[in-house]
């Protein structure tokens, strides 16, 4: 149970490649069989650049539309989602945890009770990272147990806020996959609809974003995650079903830039599922971190001036990067479509800072 989170960028050289010629030395010396980028120049998004194979040891070409697993990158959608239903009022930035999941203040750590939405969306609520540290024997019933998707996650969550806490609430970060799985129950318990059903309606519908699906493996004639020199597709290579809300999105490269174009020209009063006050309330650093909902917020990120948004995300079989400039309305996306152990780490981070550099 991997994860990754907001990046700390430094400035890079600006140079200029050709596309091509970027994803395959950011591959070289690296064993990713599979790449993506995508940049956004004045809120638009660029053609897909794409690199290397589908599977290790096969010759299917990646190609411009494939999908890519996110990892926790999706973590700005699933916060976008509950801005939405705060919106809607039936949710509330004010409201403690235990007035939204009154059904397990009695048995939560006391110290989680009066935690918000936005501690949760920013990692600030204290929460450990994983229930029970992410040990393989207290995952794996939520493979197999057939209970719906909402009722493995609440169970979940109970487990979790069961725990004591890694660290003092609103005082540091404390980056917690948790948090998003008890947001998102609390938008289950409000709504009486699953999360999945909510994305759909709330984010994923109303952008078009077509090619997203809620689930952690691909089909025949897709892309597949890669781990420790091997196909990642061992039954408990992934994460449970349940676990989409802090990262199980895949999508195009194409649509992922769709939904970032929406964040940063929805600042501007010209998105498509908030007022500009929630989106800019979305990418504010909380208290003296630079976690904002879903993203990473600083100044001069790579080099750059003005605000930079970011975020990256793995499950240990792919890894993604993303860059965005809201005030410039411009942006990097990179996939590829194998973790850490493969080098998808250094490798979409090298391809990231030739992009930037090339935005000029």
């Amino acid at each position: 149970m991997q994860s990754a989170g907001a990046l700390a960028l430094t400035a890079c050289a600006s140079t200029r490649a050709e596309p091509s010629v970027v994803l395959a030395a950011a591959m070289e010396g690296h064993a990713t069989p599979g790449m993506a980028a995508l940049t956004i120049r004045d809120f638009q998004a660029g053609a897909e650049e794409v690199a290397g194979v589908r599977r290790l040891g096969g010759d299917d070409p990646i190609r411009p539309g494939d999908r890519w697993h996110l990892g926790s990158d999706g973590k700005a959608i699933t916060a976008t989602l509950i801005a939405r239903l705060v919106e809607r009022g039936a949710l509330s930035w004010d409201a403690r945890l235990d007035q939204m999941l009154p059904e397990l203040a009695g048995a939560m750590h006391a110290d989680y009770r009066d935690v918000t939405l936005p501690d949760l969306l920013a990692h600030r609520s204290g929460l450990p990272e994983n229930v029970a540290g992410g040990a393989p024997e207290y995952l794996r019933p939520f493979y197999s147990d057939r209970e719906s998707l909402t009722a493995l996650r609440l169970r979940m969550v109970a487990d979790g806020l069961a725990e004591a806490p890694a660290a003092a609430k609103r005082a540091e970060q404390s980056y917690s996959n948790t948090g998003y799985l008890v947001a998102a129950a609390a938008a289950e318990r409000a709504t009486g609809r699953s999360f999945e059903d909510l994305m759909r309606e709330e984010v994923l519908g109303p952008l078009e974003m077509r090619s997203a699906v809620l689930s952690h493996v691909g089909g025949r004639g897709e892309p597949a995650g890669h781990v420790d020199g091997r196909v990642a597709e061992q039954p408990f290579d992934v994460n449970p079903p349940m676990f989409t809300p802090p990262g199980g999105f895949r999508m195009s490269m194409g649509d992922w830039a769709r939904f970032c174009i929406d964040q940063m020209k929805g600042e501007r009063g010209d998105g498509a599922l908030l007022r500009a006050e929630s989106y800019r309330f979305l990418h504010t650093a909380q208290g003296e971190t630079n976690a904002a909902l879903g993203w990473g917020a600083r100044t001069g990120m790579l080099g750059r001036a003005g605000r930079g948004l970011s975020h990256s995300g793995s499950d240990g079989n792919w890894f993604a990067l993303v860059v965005l400039f809201p005030d410039e309305g411009a942006g990097v996306l990179v996939a590829a479509n194998a973790g850490e152990s493969m080098g998808g780490d250094a490798a979409t981070l090298v391809a990231l800072r030739a992009f930037v550099a090339a935005l000029g």
